[in-house]
C-alpha cells in the first residue's frame, strides 16, 4: 500500500492556540513511517510546515504520489498534542484538497481522540485514530475495510457503500450532522485510546533535507541557534493528573523508551549536524544514566519538567550534560492554588523558587510556568516574578487557562467531551478572559468564525489522478 503522511502548513490567525508557531519536527509520523515501511508499504511523508508548502503545492505533491492512504494530523506535532489549535481550519482544508486523491482518509491527533465522531464529520475522513497512532495507522494500512472491526482504537464510518467499511469517497462525505451519521454511514467507536509500546518503537531517522530546514531551536533563548535543532522523546506521559493537562487521551501513562535507542537517535542527528535537541517528554524525569551518556556527546539540548522532582546533585549534572533550557511548570504560587490544579507537589514555594535559583546557577535559561489559578493575588505574583528574575530566573504572565476536552478540568466542568467539547471550551474561554496571554493573538475567535462548513469533493481519487 502507498500512504502519504501529511503534516499541514499550519497557520493560527485567529486562534487562542499557545504552543510555538516554528515547524517541529513530526515525531509522531517518523514512528508511523518507520512501521509502515518495516510491513512492506511505501511512505511518503510532506511536511507542509517545515517546508513552507502552499495548498496547491502540498495538494500536487500528493497527487503526484497516488496514495491508498493518506492520514492528516490535527495538531502541529506530538510537542503540541496536549495544547493543539482548538479549531480544524487548517486540516479541514488540507481533508477537503487530499479528499479525491486517496482511497481511505485517516484522521489523526488530539481532536480525533477526544472527539473521533465531530472529527471526522468535520474533515470528511473515512476513520480517525483513538490515542497514539504509529501503532494503529500501521494496523489499517494492513487491514481492508471489511476487517475494520477487528481493528481498535478507532472510530470509522460503517455501512457506507454496503462495504461493511468507511465511506470512500462518495457524495456528501462530511455534511453528516450530529454523531457523525449521513450518507457517509453512521460512525462506529471501537476500543479505547491506544498507548504506543515505546519499547517497540525504533530510533527515529530522518533525510538530511528535513533537518537542514529545521533551524529552529525550540524554547532556546540563550544563544542564536548555530546549526540544525531537532526534537527526541526520551519518555512519553506523565505519572500526575493536573486538571489542565489534555492527556487523558493519549501520551497518558508514563513509559519510558530504552536508553540504548534513545541515544542510537541522538548519535545520527549528531552524524547529521543537530547541534541543539528538545525533549517533548510531558515531564523530563531525573535520569543519571542518559544524563551521564549526554555529558559524553557534543549536543545541547532543552526540557520540561517538574522542578520538585529535581535535586541539586541531579540539575548540576543536567547542567553538566549540557541543558541549557529549562520549562518548569509551577503554575501558582500557593498550596492552595497548586492543590486546585491537582499538582500534588510536596515544596513549599519557597522551596520551589530556591531549586529554581539553584537551576539558573547550572543552566542558562531557566523559566518558571505560571498559570491563572484565580487563587494567587497579582500583587504577590509581581513580587515573585521580580524576586525570580532578580536571580536570572524568567517567570511569565500567569496565563489563562483553556479547558482542553480531554483533560480532567474540562470533566470537572462539563463531564466527558462530546461532539461539542472543542466549541464549548472555546466559548467559556471567550467569555471568560477579557485579555489573551503574552503569547497568544490579541483577537482569537469562536470556532463557528474559524471552521467553515466545506462540502467534499465527489470525485473518486481514479477521476482526480487523471485530471492531475
Amino acid at each position: 500500500m502507498k500512504v502519504a503522511l501529511v503534516n499541514p502548513s499550519w497557520s493560527f490567525d485567529g486562534s487562542i492556540y499557545f504552543g510555538c508557531r516554528e515547524p517541529h519536527l513530526p515525531l509522531e509520523y517518523g514512528y508511523t513511517a518507520a512501521l509502515l515501511r518495516a510491513q512492506g508499504h511505501t511512505v511518503h511523508l510532506v511536511d507542509g510546515q517545515l517546508r513552507g508548502l502552499s495548498p496547491e503545492a502540498l495538494r500536487d505533491e500528493v497527487a503526484a504520489f497516488g496514495p491508498d492512504m493518506t492520514v492528516v494530523t490535527t495538531a502541529p506535532s506530538y510537542l503540541f498534542w496536549r495544547c493543539a489549535p482548538p479549531e480544524l481550519r487548517v486540516p479541514q482544508r488540507v481533508a477537503h484538497d487530499l479528499r479525491p486523491l486517496t482511497d481511505i482518509l485517516v484522521a489523526v491527533g488530539p481532536h480525533a481522540s477526544t472527539t473521533p465522531r465531530a472529527t471526522l464529520r468535520k474533515l470528511g475522513a473515512d476513520v480517525a485514530v483513538l490515542g497514539e497512532c504509529e501503532e494503529v495507522v500501521a494496523a489499517l494500512a494492513g487491514t481492508p475495510r471489511s476487517g475494520w472491526e477487528g481493528v481498535g482504537s478507532i472510530a470509522y464510518r460503517a455501512g457506507a457503500s454496503g462495504d461493511g467499511g468507511g465511506a470512500g469517497k462518495g457524495p456528501g462525505m462530511g455534511a453528516g450532522p450530529g454523531m457523525g451519521a449521513g450518507p457517509g454511514g453512521e460512525v462506529r467507536v471501537q476500543g479505547k485510546p491506544h498507548a504506543a509500546d515505546m519499547k517497540a518503537l525504533p530510533a527515529l531517522t530522518w533525510d538530511r533535507e528535513m533537518l537542514t530546514r529545521h533551524t529552529h531551536h525550540h524554547h532556546r533563548f540563550e544563544a542564536a541557534p548555530e546549526g540544525p535543532g531537532a526534537e527526541v522523546e526520551a519518555s512519553r506521559g506523565c505519572p500526575y493528573a493536573c486538571t489542565f493537562c489534555a492527556k487523558d487521551n493519549f501520551r497518558d501513562g508514563f513509559r519510558s523508551r530504552p536508553l540504548e535507542v534513545v541515544l542510537d537517535e541522538i548519535d545520527g542527528l549528531i552524524a547529521q549536524g543537530v547541534t541543539y535537541v528538545y525533549f517533548v517528554d510531558e515531564i523530563f524525569m531525573p535520569n543519571r544514566p542518559l544524563l551521564e551518556a549526554l555529558v559524553e556527546r557534543d549536543v545541547q539540548f532543552g526540557v520540561q519538567m517538574r522542578i520538585d522532582l529535581w535535586r541539586p546533585e541531579m540539575l548540576d549534572l543536567l547542567g553538566e550534560a549540557g541543558c541549557v533550557s529549562i520549562e518548569a511548570g509551577v503554575e501558582s504560587i500557593t498550596p492552595e492554588g497548586r492543590s486546585l490544579l491537582a499538582k500534588r507537589c510536596r515544596m513549599s514555594t519557597q522551596e520551589l523558587s530556591e531549586r529554581l535559583i539553584h537551576a539558573k546557577q547550572r543552566v542558562p535559561f531557566v523559566q518558571a510556568n505560571l498559570l491563572d489559578a484565580t487563587t494567587d493575588d497579582p500583587a504577590e505574583v509581581r513580587a515573585w516574578r521580580d524576586h525570580l528574575r532578580a536571580h536570572g530566573v524568567w517567570a511569565n504572565d500567569p496565563v489563562p487557562m483553556f479547558l482542553y476536552p480531554g483533560s480532567p478540568g474540562y470533566t470537572l466542568q462539563w463531564g466527558a467531551p462530546d461532539d461539542r467539547a472543542w466549541e464549548r471550551a472555546l466559548d467559556h474561554y471567550l467569555a471568560r478572559h477579557g485579555r489573551m496571554s503574552e503569547i497568544q493573538d490579541g483577537h482569537p475567535l469562536p470556532l463557528s468564525a474559524l471552521e467553515a462548513p466545506m462540502e467534499m469533493p465527489r470525485e473518486t481519487s481514479q477521476e482526480a489522478q487523471r485530471h492531475a
